[in-house]
């Protein structure tokens, strides 16, 4: 993973989407959306999504932040990202409604979403070991809220002006290449010589507790 930062200004153009390179180290500036489990859901089952410039405000942000109302204005109290791979029945054809060129999450995605992106010409970016309460004050202005009274402050799509938000890491890049997977692959490559090293048996695997305890019974 590259230790430079690269300064991202929104939306992304195709260009610099599939310039990215997976594990650089990424902050966004310019407006954002949220969503959770109930704008998927809506925006494929029901076609309904809020009523935005989808080119202009292109960057969809998995939050369901922490948000309160103080001298007649909304203030951000925390905004933790939450798992992107939760939504992953829904993500790619969510990606490919609304042409999305960046995504930011926590965790990964799946083969869907990736592929998604890859069409479109769109990047995922993760977090790095930051929290919410971090994350806060890089947002500059709340610029409003859709579906408030119908889904609730957590569900409901809030759009945010961010400045050098992040850092994140490119976790998708624009051409389907996944960070985790590689780093999974890579480490299996790696754990038959780490188990020889150990001298741990060929067919070594672990005990299953459970169907272990079904054959002795109760005690």
């Amino acid at each position: 993973m590259s230790p430079m930062i690269r300064h991202l200004q929104l939306p992304l153009s195709e260009t610099e989407a599939r310039s990215l390179t997976l594990g650089t180290r990424v902050t966004v500036s310019g407006l954002v959306f949220t969503g959770r489990s109930r704008f998927h859901i809506r925006a494929v089952e029901q076609d309904l999504v809020p009523p935005l410039d989808y080119q202009a405000v292109n960057c969809f942000f998995h939050v369901g932040p922490v948000m309160r109302r103080r001298d007649g204005h909304w203030e951000i109290v925390s905004i933790e990202p939450t798992s992107s791979i939760r939504f992953d029945r829904y993500s790619g054809d969510v990606i490919r409604k609304l042409g999305l060129r960046t995504v930011i999450g926590k965790t990964t995605m799946g083969a869907n979403a990736a592929a998604a992106l890859r069409e479109v010409g769109g990047v995922y970016l993760t977090k790095i070991g930051v929290c919410g309460n971090q994350l806060s004050p890089q947002v500059k202005k709340v610029h409003g809220v859709y579906f408030l009274e119908e889904l609730g402050k957590t569900e409901a799509t809030w759009v945010f002006e961010v400045q050098r938000f992040g850092p994140f890491f490119v976790a998708i890049d624009a051409h389907g290449n996944n960070y985790f997977e590689q780093l999974s692959a890579d480490v299996a490559s790696r754990m038959g010589a780490i188990y020889r090293e150990l001298g741990i048996p060929d067919g070594f695997g672990l005990t299953n507790v459970d169907a272990a305890n079904r054959q002795e019974g109760p005690a």
